[in-house]
């Protein structure tokens, strides 16, 4: 456990500042790496407000390496941030100390809080992610604004209307008319809540409902910073059609960061790409003309590049001195079977989202991020605790038609087939992706809002 002084890291001007002074509250690798786009984006402004973090869950790597403060005590818990998946994943986390740290927090945000106000006529808090960091902001006392990273209409209706669910339990998401029940929408409507930043449009919509809540339509920041290494120019040769037929055909393949959940997962993948293997050598198959197949793992830093390596040994593939692809700085691991590549890398993610025309994931905002480029994927169900077959069905009504959710990893290859062999069902899942998780640039739009309103 990590336990930094509030006061220890400000130094105390004997005047009042008019500097903006900015805590950030977030609960979850992903959200810190969401705030972390924003904040990145108010450093840009002439006068940037100063910025501190506390992070709910874990450790707060992202805001650390980007040299942002820490507020508090910071620690990680059993769960791994995955507590309100999993009845016992919260006990656990009970057992780990989380209540005792819940309340450390609490009183470092209303201490940090307390001392700006004596020094600084300008402080403001930024809620990113579920009601956790929001119920933090409101009783720190100070102005705030909230960032909804975990809920979104799309997972109750769509521009149409309500689903159709099958579970009666379901109507409890959205008794009250929104995917965000009553308690959560009185902390958006109260005074010191000057804005609130639903995750897409739709959301939004729902939420002006009620007058009193200042909902801004900015868009999702999990769609920036997603830039390639790879040169555009390569989009845009003259012979582009031929290029486009002659092309490989490449599967990106997203089986999540957190060990030992993202091993089980590959395990999964590879019986899903033995049963591509098998469709690809079908003498019947039209889905792609050039033959040539390359699936491209996006690795996480923080897994064992040996543990796959074993698994994918295992199944006949053998390791290729000679890449299939040609990323600048990259750092390719090949491996070859047939006509078809495996290459695996920990420092291409940008790169694997863009190369890929579709991909098999088991992942949460990998996922998200790689249909918001315009591409459809094929998720299965794992055993969690993340993607966990209740995450996996979650996620697909988020998504829409953009995800394919098949019971069986076996089950990979027929819809791989149908995806391949019409246009227009690709189309259509390519667009729903653009459409649900937005353009890019809502950090920046996110940011200037908050320097509009606090600033």
């Amino acid at each position: 456990m990590s336990n930094l002084s509030p006061s220890s890291l400000i130094s105390r001007p004997q005047t009042t500042s008019s500097q903006l002074r900015l805590l950030v509250l977030s609960n979850g690798h992903g959200e810190d790496v969401i705030a972390r786009s924003i904040l990145k984006e108010l450093q840009q402004f002439p006068e940037p407000p100063e910025i501190f973090a506390l992070p709910i869950v874990g450790e707060g790597k992202a805001y650390q390496d980007s040299g942002i403060p820490l507020i508090g005590s910071v620690q990680n818990m059993p769960s791994g941030g995955f507590v309100y998946m999993d009845g016992k994943e919260l006990i656990r986390d009970v057992k780990g100390g989380l209540l005792q740290l819940t309340w450390k927090q609490i009183q470092a945000v209303r201490k940090w809080v307390k001392i700006q106000k004596k020094t600084c006529n300008k402080t403001a808090i930024l809620a990113v992610g579920d009601i956790v960091p929001l119920i933090f902001a409101w009783m720190s006392g100070a102005n705030y604004s909230f960032m909804g990273t975990a809920k979104t209409e799309y997972y109750v209706r769509d521009e149409a209307g309500l689903l159709e669910r099958q579970d009666k339990g379901t109507k409890w998401e959205h008794f009250s008319g929104s995917i965000y029940h009553p308690w959560e929408k009185w902390l958006m409507t109260r005074r010191r809540c000057k804005a609130v930043f639903p995750r897409d449009t739709l959301t939004t919509q729902i939420l002006k409902k009620w007058k009193k809540i200042r909902a801004f339509d900015l868009g999702n920041p999990m769609m920036d910073g997603l830039e390639s290494r790879l040169p555009s120019h390569r989009f845009y040769k003259a012979d582009l059609q031929k290029k486009e037929i002659e092309r490989p055909l490449v599967i990106t393949l997203l089986p999540g960061s957190r060990p030992p959940e993202a091993y089980k997962n590959w395990e999964t993948m590879m019986i899903g790409i033995s049963s591509l293997m098998a469709l690809f050598q079908e003498p019947n198959f039209t889905g792609h003309t050039s033959g040539k197949v390359i699936f491209f793992g996006a690795i996480a830093p923080g897994l064992d590049i040996e543990e796959l390596r074993t698994s994918i040994e295992n199944q006949g593939w053998k390791p290729h001195s000679e890449a299939p692809l040609d990323i600048p700085g990259a750092n390719l691991i090949t491996f070859k079977q047939k006509d078809e590549y495996i290459v695996l890398s920990q420092n291409s993610y940008n790169e694997a989202l863009h190369l890929g025309d579709l991909a098999i994931a088991m992942a949460g905002t990998a996922t998200e991020q790689f249909v918001g480029l315009g591409k459809p994927a094929i998720t299965i169900p794992g055993k969690g605790p993340q993607f966990n077959p209740g995450f996996a069905e979650a996620q697909s009504r988020l998504l829409g038609s953009s995800i394919i959710l098949v019971e069986q990893a076996a089950d990979i290859a027929k819809e791989v087939s149908t995806l391949l062999e019409d246009p227009d069902k690709f189309h259509i899942a390519s667009q729903e992706g653009i459409k649900r998780m937005g353009k890019p640039g809502a950090a920046k739009r996110i940011a200037e809002c908050i320097m509009e309103r606090f600033g």
